[in-house]
């Protein structure tokens, strides 16, 4: 079992930066690839970055590339999406997931979720 809590979530103006956290509870977070996904009123869930099990790889949405950065520190169980040169389209909740074993692009692959934290970019 994880337990994924998110943080860093608020208000900034177009051209700022956030830094969200995906802190997790239980023993296997190291065993488990981490991805940030995010959802605009109306619209689907979709993936913003993955990073694999020991953080040697990425995955980065076509959209955020060149802007966020995923990263994640196994010693504190905690994973990051950094945010630079946020737009209004970023605008969205945002939800870590972690799943066991390879990276995966899509919401029907994982197995935990956290509760979400509302990103919103104003122009």
């Amino acid at each position: 079992q994880v337990q994924l809590v998110e943080s860093g979530g608020g208000v900034v103006q177009a051209g700022g930066s956030l830094r969200l956290s995906c802190a997790a509870a239980g023993r296997i977070f190291s065993s488990c690839a981490i991805s940030w996904f995010r959802q605009a009123p109306g619209k689907e869930r979709e993936f913003v970055a993955a990073i694999s099990r020991g953080g040697a790889f990425t995955n980065l949405a076509n959209s955020v590339k060149g802007r966020f950065t995923i990263s994640r520190d196994n010693a504190v169980n905690t994973a990051y999406l950094q945010m630079n040169t946020l737009t209004p389209d970023d605008t969205a909740v945002y939800y870590c997931a972690a799943r066991s074993g390879a990276m995966q692009t899509t919401t029907n692959y994982y197995d935990y979720w956290g509760q979400g934290t509302q990103v919103t970019v104003s122009s």
